[in-house]
């Protein structure tokens, strides 16, 4: 096969991936919005202490500023990183590490 020949049957092998249904189903789902909780720590309370929370009270959290928080999807732990503020003062997470993940 020639050089032309092989160019050709490359483009048009990727023209048929591209819209095959399993392409297309992938691209449906590329854009659907995915909740990213940023879970900087947990504390467990009673219901007696929920129902005396107000402003100004401060739950304290056996976390420390600099460890390392978890980006979790769908309860699975996709990524770690740490806060950061970001120019407008906004916070941000810089990423340190992303988790592999097994298939469901």
């Amino acid at each position: 096969m020639s050089e032309p020949e092989r160019a050709e049957s490359v483009v048009g092998e990727a023209e048929r991936r591209s819209v095959s249904p399993e392409n297309q189903f992938r691209r449906s789902i590329y854009g659907l919005p995915v909740n990213v909780i940023v879970s900087i720590g947990q504390k467990k309370l009673s219901v007696a202490e929920l129902l005396q929370l107000k402003p100004d009270t401060i739950i304290p959290l056996t976390a420390k500023i600099e460890d390392p928080i978890e980006l979790v999807v769908e309860d699975r732990v996709i990524a770690h990183g740490e806060l950061i503020e970001l120019e407008d003062g906004a916070i941000g997470v810089r990423l340190t590490q992303i988790e592999e993940q097994e298939d469901a």
